[in-house]
């Protein structure tokens, strides 16, 4: 649900998302950093330990899809060696003023191998199909791998073990 009252993220803002996945549940524990260059230092507290990062541009801005390759490139260098990556190219509702073309986004994700879809916040398009292909590509867990971020992967309904956070 979109709030034209709520302002864009300045600093960080937390939620959590349960997306069904087979027969598990995969619970995200969503850091939105707004990828604000006076933010960057902090950035590695946030994807430390993390399974997937979904980084953003708007269709509408070439150069949030510059930053967008920044904050890549970061992951890459400094992020967990088998991160899930995933574009969103928010704004699909605007496309009519579209400044990243769909060709440019698909090229890009291919080449790194990330998942790419087009979103609309605002209209809730394409969240659910976003948090399903994430959760489609997150290697399962080793059931002897020691977690200590106290996030749990939600399996069958009632049984709970260990996961790494998204």
């Amino acid at each position: 649900h979109f709030d034209h009252n709520i302002s864009p993220t300045i600093g960080a803002s937390f939620m959590t998302k349960t997306v069904p996945c087979g027969n598990e549940l995969h619970k995200f524990l969503i850091w939105d950093t707004a990828g604000q260059e006076r933010f960057h230092s902090l950035a590695p507290m946030y994807y430390r330990g993390s399974a997937a990062a979904v980084i953003v541009y708007d269709i509408t801005k070439q150069d949030s899809f510059h930053t967008l390759k920044k904050w890549v490139k970061e992951l890459k260098e400094h992020g967990p060696e088998n991160i899930v990556m995933a574009i969103a190219g928010n704004k699909c509702d605007l496309s009519d003023i579209r400044e990243v073309p769909v060709k440019d986004a698909k090229e890009y994700a291919e080449s790194i191998g990330a998942i790419v879809v087009e979103t609309s916040a605002k209209n809730a398009v394409n969240i659910e199909e976003l948090f399903q292909g994430i959760s489609r590509q997150i290697p399962p867990l080793d059931p002897h791998e020691n977690s200590n971020n106290g996030a749990i992967k939600l399996g069958k309904q009632t049984s709970q073990t260990g996961r790494r956070c998204c």
